[in-house]
Protein backbone atom coordinates (compact mmCIF):
# COMPACT_ATOMS: atom_id res chain seq x y z
CA UNK A 1 0.00 0.00 0.00
CA UNK A 2 1.03 3.61 -0.59
CA UNK A 3 0.97 6.77 1.49
CA UNK A 4 1.19 9.71 -0.90
CA UNK A 5 1.94 13.42 -0.78
CA UNK A 6 -0.30 16.19 -2.14
CA UNK A 7 0.86 19.59 -3.33
CA UNK A 8 -0.94 22.36 -1.52
CA UNK A 9 -3.47 23.60 1.02
CA UNK A 10 -6.44 22.07 -0.78
CA UNK A 11 -6.89 18.99 -2.92
CA UNK A 12 -6.51 19.40 -6.67
CA UNK A 13 -8.91 17.48 -8.90
CA UNK A 14 -6.26 15.01 -10.07
CA UNK A 15 -5.26 14.39 -6.43
CA UNK A 16 -8.85 13.39 -5.64
CA UNK A 17 -8.47 10.62 -8.22
CA UNK A 18 -5.25 9.51 -6.51
CA UNK A 19 -7.09 9.07 -3.22
CA UNK A 20 -9.50 6.57 -4.74
CA UNK A 21 -6.85 4.60 -6.67
CA UNK A 22 -6.31 0.96 -5.69
CA UNK A 23 -3.34 0.68 -3.36
CA UNK A 24 -3.52 4.18 -1.82
CA UNK A 25 -3.88 3.92 1.95
CA UNK A 26 -3.27 7.47 3.07
CA UNK A 27 -1.72 10.92 2.79
CA UNK A 28 1.45 12.30 4.38
CA UNK A 29 1.24 16.04 5.01
CA UNK A 30 4.07 18.60 5.00
CA UNK A 31 4.55 22.31 5.75
CA UNK A 32 3.38 22.99 2.18
CA UNK A 33 -0.03 21.64 3.22
CA UNK A 34 -0.41 23.85 6.30
CA UNK A 35 -1.60 27.42 6.75
CA UNK A 36 -3.77 27.33 9.88
CA UNK A 37 -5.51 24.87 12.16
CA UNK A 38 -8.88 25.52 10.52
CA UNK A 39 -7.40 24.98 7.06
CA UNK A 40 -5.73 21.74 8.23
CA UNK A 41 -8.97 20.40 9.70
CA UNK A 42 -10.76 21.24 6.42
CA UNK A 43 -8.06 19.47 4.40
CA UNK A 44 -8.26 16.34 6.55
CA UNK A 45 -12.05 16.36 6.22
CA UNK A 46 -11.75 16.71 2.43
CA UNK A 47 -9.25 13.84 2.19
CA UNK A 48 -11.63 11.53 4.03
CA UNK A 49 -14.68 12.78 2.18
CA UNK A 50 -13.03 11.81 -1.11
CA UNK A 51 -11.07 8.72 -0.12
CA UNK A 52 -13.11 7.34 2.75
CA UNK A 53 -12.73 7.22 6.50
CA UNK A 54 -10.24 4.36 6.23
CA UNK A 55 -7.57 6.63 4.71
CA UNK A 56 -4.71 7.38 7.08
CA UNK A 57 -3.37 10.92 7.50
CA UNK A 58 0.13 11.41 8.89
CA UNK A 59 2.85 14.02 9.36
CA UNK A 60 6.38 14.37 10.74
CA UNK A 61 5.78 16.40 13.91
CA UNK A 62 8.85 15.40 15.93
CA UNK A 63 9.72 18.84 17.30
CA UNK A 64 12.87 20.87 16.88
CA UNK A 65 14.04 20.98 13.26
CA UNK A 66 11.30 18.61 12.06
CA UNK A 67 7.91 20.10 12.87
CA UNK A 68 5.67 20.62 9.85
CA UNK A 69 2.81 22.46 11.58
CA UNK A 70 4.02 25.44 13.63
CA UNK A 71 1.77 28.49 13.80
CA UNK A 72 -1.15 27.58 16.05
CA UNK A 73 0.64 24.50 17.42
CA UNK A 74 2.97 24.23 20.39
CA UNK A 75 6.57 24.77 19.27
CA UNK A 76 8.04 21.47 20.38
CA UNK A 77 11.69 21.37 21.46
CA UNK A 78 13.97 18.76 19.87
CA UNK A 79 14.24 15.37 21.53
CA UNK A 80 17.91 16.08 22.24
CA UNK A 81 16.83 18.66 24.82
CA UNK A 82 15.12 15.88 26.76
CA UNK A 83 18.23 13.74 26.47
CA UNK A 84 20.33 16.52 27.98
CA UNK A 85 17.98 16.62 30.99
CA UNK A 86 18.36 12.84 31.32
CA UNK A 87 22.05 13.25 32.09
CA UNK A 88 21.17 15.39 35.13
CA UNK A 89 17.82 13.95 36.18
CA UNK A 90 16.62 10.76 34.46
CA UNK A 91 13.22 10.73 36.16
CA UNK A 92 12.46 14.28 35.09
CA UNK A 93 13.52 13.51 31.50
CA UNK A 94 11.20 10.50 31.38
CA UNK A 95 8.29 12.69 32.53
CA UNK A 96 9.15 15.33 29.94
CA UNK A 97 9.33 12.75 27.15
CA UNK A 98 5.84 11.53 28.01
CA UNK A 99 4.47 15.08 28.25
CA UNK A 100 6.13 16.15 24.96
CA UNK A 101 4.53 13.16 23.24
CA UNK A 102 1.10 13.79 24.75
CA UNK A 103 1.08 17.44 23.66
CA UNK A 104 2.19 16.54 20.14
CA UNK A 105 -0.31 13.69 19.81
CA UNK A 106 -3.31 15.46 21.32
CA UNK A 107 -2.86 18.54 19.11
CA UNK A 108 -2.66 16.45 15.95
CA UNK A 109 -5.64 14.31 16.92
CA UNK A 110 -7.67 17.49 17.54
CA UNK A 111 -6.83 18.48 13.96
CA UNK A 112 -7.83 15.21 12.29
CA UNK A 113 -4.33 13.77 11.78
CA UNK A 114 -4.01 10.09 12.72
CA UNK A 115 -0.34 9.89 13.62
CA UNK A 116 3.12 11.41 13.50
CA UNK A 117 6.15 9.43 12.37
CA UNK A 118 7.64 9.46 15.88
CA UNK A 119 9.62 8.87 17.95
CA UNK A 120 13.12 8.90 16.46
CA UNK A 121 15.04 6.16 18.29
CA UNK A 122 18.27 6.48 16.32
CA UNK A 123 21.30 7.06 18.50
CA UNK A 124 22.81 10.56 18.63
CA UNK A 125 26.18 9.54 17.25
CA UNK A 126 27.00 12.16 14.66
CA UNK A 127 24.68 11.67 11.70
CA UNK A 128 23.94 15.08 10.19
CA UNK A 129 20.38 14.22 9.18
CA UNK A 130 19.53 13.00 12.68
CA UNK A 131 21.32 15.53 14.87
CA UNK A 132 19.03 17.04 17.51
CA UNK A 133 16.22 14.71 16.44
CA UNK A 134 17.74 11.91 18.57
CA UNK A 135 17.30 11.60 22.32
CA UNK A 136 20.75 10.40 23.31
CA UNK A 137 23.92 8.58 22.26
CA UNK A 138 23.47 5.88 24.90
CA UNK A 139 21.21 2.96 23.88
CA UNK A 140 19.76 2.43 27.36
CA UNK A 141 18.93 6.12 27.83
CA UNK A 142 17.38 6.25 24.37
CA UNK A 143 15.31 3.15 25.11
CA UNK A 144 13.96 4.51 28.39
CA UNK A 145 13.05 7.89 26.88
CA UNK A 146 11.53 6.31 23.78
CA UNK A 147 9.33 4.03 25.87
CA UNK A 148 8.09 7.08 27.77
CA UNK A 149 7.43 8.84 24.47
CA UNK A 150 5.40 5.90 23.19
CA UNK A 151 3.34 5.96 26.40
CA UNK A 152 2.61 9.64 25.90
CA UNK A 153 1.55 9.13 22.31
CA UNK A 154 -0.78 6.34 23.35
CA UNK A 155 -2.30 8.52 26.07
CA UNK A 156 -2.89 11.16 23.38
CA UNK A 157 -4.81 8.67 21.21
CA UNK A 158 -2.01 8.09 18.71
CA UNK A 159 -0.07 5.10 17.41
CA UNK A 160 3.74 5.27 17.55
CA UNK A 161 6.19 4.73 14.68
CA UNK A 162 9.79 3.97 15.61
CA UNK A 163 12.41 5.19 13.17
CA UNK A 164 14.76 4.47 11.40
CA UNK A 165 15.26 0.69 11.74
CA UNK A 166 17.81 -0.76 12.35
CA UNK A 167 19.47 2.55 13.28
CA UNK A 168 20.54 5.60 11.28
CA UNK A 169 22.53 7.44 13.94
CA UNK A 170 25.94 5.81 13.57
CA UNK A 171 26.56 6.39 9.85
CA UNK A 172 27.79 9.76 8.59
CA UNK A 173 25.92 10.10 5.27
CA UNK A 174 22.52 11.77 4.93
CA UNK A 175 20.25 9.38 3.02
CA UNK A 176 18.22 12.31 1.66
CA UNK A 177 21.27 13.26 -0.40
CA UNK A 178 23.48 10.19 -0.86
CA UNK A 179 23.83 6.47 -0.32
CA UNK A 180 24.68 5.57 3.27
CA UNK A 181 26.76 2.51 4.18
CA UNK A 182 27.24 1.30 7.76
CA UNK A 183 29.99 -1.35 7.88
CA UNK A 184 29.40 -2.57 11.43
CA UNK A 185 28.73 -6.17 12.32
CA UNK A 186 25.28 -7.42 13.25
CA UNK A 187 26.51 -8.12 16.78
CA UNK A 188 27.56 -4.48 17.21
CA UNK A 189 24.27 -3.20 15.79
CA UNK A 190 22.33 -5.58 18.06
CA UNK A 191 24.23 -4.37 21.12
CA UNK A 192 23.68 -0.67 20.43
CA UNK A 193 21.17 0.47 17.82
CA UNK A 194 18.64 -2.36 18.14
CA UNK A 195 18.19 -1.98 21.91
CA UNK A 196 15.73 0.96 21.78
CA UNK A 197 13.73 -0.75 19.03
CA UNK A 198 13.57 -4.03 20.95
CA UNK A 199 12.44 -2.40 24.20
CA UNK A 200 9.78 -0.28 22.48
CA UNK A 201 8.52 -3.31 20.56
CA UNK A 202 8.05 -4.99 23.93
CA UNK A 203 5.98 -1.92 24.90
CA UNK A 204 3.59 -2.71 22.00
CA UNK A 205 4.55 -0.08 19.46
CA UNK A 206 2.36 -0.13 16.34
CA UNK A 207 4.82 0.55 13.50
CA UNK A 208 8.47 0.77 12.49
CA UNK A 209 9.95 2.87 9.68
CA UNK A 210 12.93 1.42 7.81
CA UNK A 211 16.22 3.19 7.08
CA UNK A 212 17.56 3.62 3.54
CA UNK A 213 20.98 2.58 4.92
CA UNK A 214 23.00 -0.38 3.64
CA UNK A 215 24.58 -2.64 6.28
CA UNK A 216 26.81 -4.85 4.08
CA UNK A 217 27.88 -7.13 6.92
CA UNK A 218 24.21 -8.18 7.14
CA UNK A 219 22.76 -7.69 3.64
CA UNK A 220 23.73 -5.88 0.44
CA UNK A 221 20.37 -4.10 0.11
CA UNK A 222 19.26 -0.97 1.99
CA UNK A 223 17.29 -2.08 5.04
CA UNK A 224 13.92 -1.10 3.56
CA UNK A 225 14.56 -3.37 0.60
CA UNK A 226 15.92 -6.19 2.74
CA UNK A 227 13.95 -9.30 3.57
CA UNK A 228 16.79 -10.15 5.97
CA UNK A 229 16.24 -7.03 8.05
CA UNK A 230 12.43 -7.01 7.86
CA UNK A 231 11.45 -10.67 8.01
CA UNK A 232 14.37 -12.40 9.68
CA UNK A 233 15.54 -9.78 12.19
CA UNK A 234 12.67 -7.34 12.83
CA UNK A 235 9.83 -9.85 12.68
CA UNK A 236 11.65 -13.10 13.46
CA UNK A 237 14.30 -12.12 16.00
CA UNK A 238 12.57 -9.13 17.64
CA UNK A 239 9.05 -10.52 17.33
CA UNK A 240 7.56 -7.40 15.79
CA UNK A 241 4.01 -7.97 14.56
CA UNK A 242 3.04 -4.40 13.62
CA UNK A 243 3.23 -2.38 10.41
CA UNK A 244 6.53 -1.91 8.57
CA UNK A 245 6.84 1.38 6.68
CA UNK A 246 9.41 2.49 4.12
CA UNK A 247 11.17 5.84 4.23
CA UNK A 248 10.43 8.19 1.33
CA UNK A 249 11.10 6.60 -2.06
CA UNK A 250 12.25 9.99 -3.44
CA UNK A 251 15.32 10.11 -1.22
CA UNK A 252 18.67 9.71 -2.96
CA UNK A 253 19.57 6.53 -1.06
CA UNK A 254 16.33 4.91 -2.23
CA UNK A 255 17.62 4.98 -5.80
CA UNK A 256 19.48 1.69 -5.31
CA UNK A 257 16.36 -0.16 -6.46
CA UNK A 258 15.99 1.72 -9.75
CA UNK A 259 12.93 3.61 -10.99
CA UNK A 260 10.07 4.84 -8.81
CA UNK A 261 8.01 1.80 -9.70
CA UNK A 262 10.90 -0.54 -8.97
CA UNK A 263 11.41 1.12 -5.60
CA UNK A 264 7.76 0.58 -4.67
CA UNK A 265 7.83 -3.06 -5.72
CA UNK A 266 11.15 -3.73 -3.98
CA UNK A 267 9.85 -2.38 -0.67
CA UNK A 268 6.69 -4.46 -0.90
CA UNK A 269 8.61 -7.59 -1.88
CA UNK A 270 10.90 -7.15 1.14
CA UNK A 271 7.94 -7.04 3.52
CA UNK A 272 6.92 -3.38 3.87
CA UNK A 273 3.22 -2.83 4.54
CA UNK A 274 3.24 0.84 3.58
CA UNK A 275 5.47 2.70 1.08
CA UNK A 276 5.91 6.48 1.25
CA UNK A 277 5.68 8.49 -1.98
CA UNK A 278 5.99 11.93 -0.43
CA UNK A 279 6.43 14.17 -3.47
CA UNK A 280 3.52 14.68 -5.87
CA UNK A 281 5.92 14.33 -8.82
CA UNK A 282 6.37 10.59 -8.14
CA UNK A 283 2.82 9.67 -7.15
CA UNK A 284 1.48 8.76 -10.61
CA UNK A 285 4.34 6.33 -11.22
CA UNK A 286 4.04 4.89 -7.71
CA UNK A 287 0.32 4.26 -8.18
CA UNK A 288 0.98 2.67 -11.57
CA UNK A 289 3.41 0.26 -9.90
CA UNK A 290 0.55 -1.04 -7.75
CA UNK A 291 -1.61 -2.00 -10.72
CA UNK A 292 -1.96 -5.44 -12.30
CA UNK A 293 -2.64 -7.55 -9.26
CA UNK A 294 -5.01 -7.93 -6.36
CA UNK A 295 -4.26 -5.36 -3.67
CA UNK A 296 -5.15 -6.38 -0.15
CA UNK A 297 -4.52 -3.73 2.51
CA UNK A 298 -2.46 -5.10 5.36
CA UNK A 299 -4.59 -5.54 8.50
CA UNK A 300 -1.62 -4.13 10.41
CA UNK A 301 -2.40 -0.65 9.09
CA UNK A 302 -5.68 -0.45 11.00
CA UNK A 303 -3.75 0.05 14.25
CA UNK A 304 -2.41 3.36 12.89
CA UNK A 305 -5.81 5.04 12.91
CA UNK A 306 -6.11 7.66 15.59
CA UNK A 307 -8.33 7.15 18.60
CA UNK A 308 -11.05 9.66 19.44
CA UNK A 309 -9.31 12.80 20.65
CA UNK A 310 -10.20 16.06 22.30
CA UNK A 311 -11.22 19.11 20.27
CA UNK A 312 -9.04 22.20 20.19
CA UNK A 313 -11.57 23.90 22.48
CA UNK A 314 -11.15 21.05 24.93
CA UNK A 315 -7.37 21.27 24.76
CA UNK A 316 -7.18 25.01 25.23
CA UNK A 317 -9.35 24.75 28.35
CA UNK A 318 -7.28 21.96 29.90
CA UNK A 319 -5.07 23.07 32.85
CA UNK A 320 -3.02 19.86 32.61
CA UNK A 321 -2.12 20.70 29.01
CA UNK A 322 -1.10 24.20 30.12
CA UNK A 323 1.31 22.69 32.64
CA UNK A 324 2.76 20.26 30.11
CA UNK A 325 3.21 22.98 27.48
CA UNK A 326 4.95 25.27 29.97
CA UNK A 327 7.34 22.51 31.01
CA UNK A 328 8.30 21.32 27.55
CA UNK A 329 8.61 24.76 25.93
CA UNK A 330 10.98 25.78 28.75
CA UNK A 331 13.39 23.25 27.22
CA UNK A 332 14.01 25.64 24.32
CA UNK A 333 16.20 27.66 26.68
CA UNK A 334 18.47 24.64 27.16
CA UNK A 335 19.05 24.49 23.40
CA UNK A 336 19.50 28.22 23.03
CA UNK A 337 16.33 28.33 20.95
CA UNK A 338 14.00 31.25 20.67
Amino acid sequence: MLMIGVAALELAEHEKHWLTAPGVAGVLLFARNYQSRDQLIALCDAIREVGGDQLLIAVDQEGGPVQRFRDGFTRLPPLASIGSIYDRNPGEAVRLAEEHAWVMASELRASGVDFSFAPVVDLARGNAAIGLRAFHADPSATAELAQAYVRGMHLGGMAAVLKHFPGHGSVAADTHKAQAIDPRSLDEIRRDDLLPFAECIDARVEAVMMAHVVYPAVDGHPAGYSNVWIERILRGELGFAGAVISDDISMAAAGAAGSVGERVRAHLAAGCDLVLACFPEVVEEAIAAMQGGAIEPSPRLAALRGALGASWDGLTNNPQRDRFVARITALHADQGAA
